[in-house]
């Protein structure tokens, strides 16, 4: 479920640069990303008599969690548009990264060496990929593309603590409404007709976010984060030979040799979350008894 989703995912991406190229502006793609899935999600919850789970107590939380969001998509879109797919893809593996650091310096959290040294070794593969100054990377697409993970790292602790009480479709309903009233906004100036391309190009791209939004949340259903979440690397895989099908292009050395050492540090993190876990419950048993 989890490669499902990162295949999704990966395809939303392939179809928001085309249409990018085709003349679609990033609000409109935002917004038709987002909208094509509130009435998809109203649409099951009204088959199986369940709009009552849409019930929530935290609107200003899932309001919060919106503009983060939309700012982390603002960011994400515009890396796709601007790189190549196959970087877009890896420097938005970053996540983890953030993760650790914000879990360090604003929650005061006990890091030990091993994530310390995955957040050095991740972001020694960041330089080697991007090159300031020398490489194939604009400076600007590389810094937005950090910017979009820092974003997604800041959501996962939100849903992280929204994830006690609210459950993950009530979550994704909520971020797509308030994404597309955000959106909405936008349109009379952003707005112009649509030839029958675009418009499929537009409903592929919010079935692929919704797809891959599913694939991702059924996947935590099923196995722990630290074992799936290893997964959502094969995007790359997508991502690459997206970009070798359409565009002729395959990345160059400098981003075989840094791609690798950003995966590797996600691994090492997703690895040491797992056994930090395991420890805190197997020490919570032993209180216990």
């Amino acid at each position: 479920m989890r490669i499902a989703g990162a295949a999704s995912f990966a395809t939303m991406a392939l179809l928001i640069k085309i249409a990018g190229s085709s003349g679609l502006s990033l609000p409109e793609i935002m917004f038709w990303r987002q909208f094509l899935t509130v009435p998809l999600v109203l649409g099951f919850l009204a088959i199986r008599g369940e709009l009552s789970r849409l019930k929530t107590d935290k609107p200003r939380t899932h309001a919060l969690r919106s503009v983060i969001g939309m700012i982390g998509m603002v960011t994400s879109f515009s890396a796709v548009l601007m790189l190549p797919l196959a970087e877009s893809t890896t420097l938005s593996f970053t996540t983890p990264l953030f993760v650790v650091i914000i879990a360090a310096l604003a929650l005061r959290e006990h890091v030990g060496p091993w994530r310390w040294t995955a957040v050095v070794l991740g972001f020694a593969g960041v330089l080697i990929i991007a090159q300031p100054g020398h490489g194939h990377i604009p400076l600007q697409g590389g810094l937005i593309a950090l910017t979009s993970a820092l974003m997604t790292a800041i959501v996962s602790f939100l849903i992280r603590g929204m994830g006690r009480t609210e459950e993950p479709l009530r979550i994704v309903f909520y971020f797509s409404l308030w994404g597309s009233v955000m959106m909405l906004g936008f349109l009379p100036f952003y707005a112009t007709a649509h030839s029958v391309w675009q418009w499929l190009l537009l409903l592929g791209i919010g079935l692929g976010g919704l797809g891959g939004q599913l694939g991702l949340t059924a996947s935590l259903r099923h196995g722990a984060v630290a074992s799936v979440a290893v997964m959502d690397y094969t995007q790359l895989i997508w991502a690459t030979l997206f970009g070798w099908l359409v565009w002729d292009h395959l990345p160059p050395a400098t981003t075989w040799l840094g791609a690798p050492l950003i995966i590797v540090a996600g691994t090492v993190i997703a690895w040491r979350e797992h056994r930090l876990a395991r420890d805190l419950t197997q020490l919570a048993a032993l209180d216990t008894n």
